[in-house]
């Protein structure tokens, strides 16, 4: 089964692939699909011997260019598509045992320049409405392959969470004829939550953070979309984000896991004045060898609940990432 479904009580449609039930689940580092093919080995995703970056589709996709048809007939309550839409692996190095913290600026700059193509490309599909750049790194979020990937997924039409936000901004903007985004970068630039400043980018924890030690990171500038960016521009983004993640391994101490995510304007050139490019880090500790998890308040309220005040987040995310080496 591959196939979308519409939710009528919450206005969401949810994907179900079933195949993924059969995907590879923490394989040995000798057995890796995405490490390079050795010689004489046996061919992994990676047919080269050395790459900086690899992108490939998933073979194991929950959207597809060409789905199968439903396995059930929708009705008017309920309708049923085909999961169209296109999933991504992007490999952002050969060694299996980096990180996206230690491989450097260079590099990360590099990874950047791969989203902003790859957002690019898959936008221009007719049949796409959003596309969404992200990382889920660690067990502790659920990876199975633990060699360093990232994914990109692009949607046939704008998920709920970003679809929420674009609302939010809309209203604020009607109210009062600015970004929202901007409005909190000039609220929170140079004040107690700023954790790294760069020129045309600046992390801090917000206000609202949903995650005891969540990060975000907004352009400076009103940009709505990664390929829009110039190249001063994506070059900051890369030694911000290289600082934040170095930072977070520095203050907790081990690799830390995070989900990382990219938001942006919808590929259809629609809402461009409300959506401002940033990108949402939240990792699952919340300190002491202790797990945020996400209970009945946050699953089925929707309502966070977090133990860590932002201004306390802050303070100790700022020092960890001032004081920690970056490699070039």
């Amino acid at each position: 089964m591959s196939e979308r479904r519409y939710d009528p009580t919450h206005g969401e449609w949810v994907t179900f692939a079933t195949h993924r039930q059969d995907r590879t689940y923490k394989p040995s580092a000798a057995a890796c699909p995405l490490c390079p093919t050795r010689p004489g080995a046996p061919e992994t995703e990676i047919a080269r011997e050395h790459v900086d970056i690899a992108v490939f589709d998933n073979r194991f996709p929950s959207l597809s260019p060409h789905p199968p048809g439903p396995g059930i007939a929708g009705t008017d309550l309920v309708p049923v598509e085909p999961a169209y839409g296109h999933c991504e692996v992007v490999v952002f190095t050969d060694d299996h045992d980096a990180t996206l913290a230690d491989v450097g600026v260079a590099r990360v700059h590099l990874l950047v320049e791969t989203w902003a193509r790859r957002v690019a490309d898959l936008g221009a599909d007719p049949r796409v409405r959003y596309v969404l750049p992200f990382e889920n790194k660690g067990e502790a979020v659920g990876v199975t392959l633990h060699h360093p990937h990232g994914q990109i997924y692009a949607y046939p039409d704008v998920p709920p969470r970003p679809a929420r936000e674009i609302a939010a901004g809309r209203r604020h903007h009607d109210a009062t004829g600015r970004c929202v985004f901007c409005d909190v970068v000039a609220a929170e630039a140079g004040g107690p939550r700023e954790v790294v400043a760069g020129e045309h980018f600046v992390a801090g924890v917000p206000p609202w953070a949903r995650f005891p030690y969540e990060i975000d990171i907004w352009a400076r500038a009103h940009v709505p979309s990664l390929p829009e960016l110039s190249t001063p521009a994506r070059a900051d983004l890369a030694r911000v984000l290289a600082r934040v993640l170095a930072g977070y391994d520095r203050f907790f101490g081990a690799s830390t896991s995070y989900l990382l995510g990219l938001h942006a304007a919808p590929t259809d050139g629609q809402d461009r004045d409300v959506s401002h490019l940033h990108l949402e880090i939240c990792p699952p500790h919340r300190g002491g060898g202790k797990l945020k998890y996400l209970a009945g308040s946050e699953t089925f309220g929707g309502a966070f609940l977090t133990d860590v005040a932002p201004e306390v987040a802050a303070e100790r995310l700022r020092a960890a990432c001032r004081d920690v080496e970056v490699p070039a």
